[in-house]
């Protein structure tokens, strides 16, 4: 049997806990799961990370970098509508694939807002951090107008929320949106 590396068993807990932490959240999810998901002990997964938060903050920012580097594909060679509707087919595509991306980052707005009740800015600032890049990302193919990207993030905000509540494919709610933005075929839950 091959051993994995430190930085492959890193990976590894990053892959279970973005699954877990978008089952439970941040307050919900202990690493007693997480390090069982892996089949590692709690003690080699702090080894691995400081701390739960380090954890979270990880998994974050790992879904984080998925969306901008979805985005950053999609959007190759393209600018303005056709850029739009690239990036919009190609998240859809990826959250009806794999929902655990945007039930995770779902949960990274949660608990940035808890995290900030609790006093801890620091954890905003991370999440706000990866929020920008994405920000970013998105605005240039768009042709740099903020009134474009600001269009093209609340649908992507209505398109969570609406994935997230479990609206299936041809549910009236899905009416209003672009044809790029509409989730396509069934969803996996």
């Amino acid at each position: 049997m091959v051993r994995m590396s430190a930085e492959e068993r890193r990976e590894s807990v990053i892959r279970a806990a973005t699954i877990e932490f978008a089952r439970g959240g941040y307050h919900g999810t202990s690493t007693e799961v997480i390090a069982k998901r892996v089949g590692v002990s709690q003690p080699y997964l702090f080894r691995l990370f400081p701390g739960k938060k380090a954890i979270f903050l990880a998994a974050a920012q790992r879904c984080m970098e998925d969306t901008i580097r979805t985005f950053a594909e999609a959007a190759e060679g393209l600018e303005g509508d056709e850029a739009l509707h690239s990036m919009a087919n190609a998240y859809t595509k990826v959250i009806a694939e794999r929902p655990e991306l945007l039930m995770m980052q779902m949960q990274a707005y949660v608990a940035v807002a808890a995290a900030e009740q609790e006093g801890d800015h620091e954890f905003g600032t991370d999440v706000r951090d990866g929020w920008m890049r994405l920000w970013d990302t998105v605005h240039l193919p768009l042709g740099a107008d903020v009134d474009d990207t600001t269009t093209f993030m609340a649908y992507g905000m209505l398109v969570n929320c609406l994935v997230a509540m479990g609206f299936p494919p041809g549910h009236r709610v899905w009416e209003g949106l672009y044809p790029s933005a509409r989730i396509k075929g069934r969803l996996e839950h």
